[in-house]
């Protein structure tokens, strides 16, 4: 069965980031099709950049680097949950791309994105060429979720509603295909 890492991007106090990542994962588990890893950034707590090499050269020095990098390496596919900082995606997710190269090559992402009235949409096209730089594949697929706070329980757990589940699924389905077929090129 394929890995799927789902990466929580937003680390600041507050944040509906988590509630959205347990969802999303939890969709993931009961969609069937995939080995779930929920990651989140703010407990990877990788420094700004701080590597002396090129990341294409994997050549690792310090600890936090080479964990990031067996972790990405394992992962088939990818679900970004992205919030939306500014008409972008937040600081934390582009060095978490950025830490690594050859890691992210060939595997497929799902984007996650919510917010206000965008639904976090403008941080899902901004990151898609820095996906696309490290030879990762963006899947049309996406679920977009606006004004997330609705979505909210009193526990802080997302419930989400129908359009949300069967979005999901659908990015599910896709990111299993082209896990399956960039396969070879991995």
């Amino acid at each position: 069965m394929p890995k799927l890492q789902i990466i929580v991007t937003s680390t600041r106090p507050g944040r509906v980031g988590l509630a959205v990542g347990q969802w999303i994962a939890n969709a993931a588990t009961k969609h069937g099709g995939f080995d779930v890893d929920l990651t989140d950034l703010a407990e990877i707590d990788l420094p700004l950049m701080d590597e002396p090499n090129h990341p294409r050269l994997a050549k690792y020095v310090n600890q936090h680097t080479k964990e990031w990098s067996a972790r990405v390496a394992a992962a088939d596919a990818f679900v970004f949950v992205l919030a939306e900082y500014n008409h972008s995606f937040t600081a934390a997710a582009k060095n978490a791309i950025d830490y690594l190269h050859n890691e992210w090559q060939y595997k497929p992402v799902g984007l996650v994105s919510y917010g206000g009235v965008s639904a976090g949409t403008r941080a899902a096209q901004a990151i898609k060429p820095v996906l696309l730089a490290v030879k990762a594949v963006p899947v049309v697929e996406a679920v977009p979720i606006p004004f997330v706070q609705q979505f909210l329980d009193d526990d802080e757990v997302l419930v989400p509603n129908e359009l949300m589940e069967n979005s999901a699924n659908l990015m599910f389905d896709e990111l299993g295909r082209w896990s399956e077929g960039l396969r070879a090129l991995r």
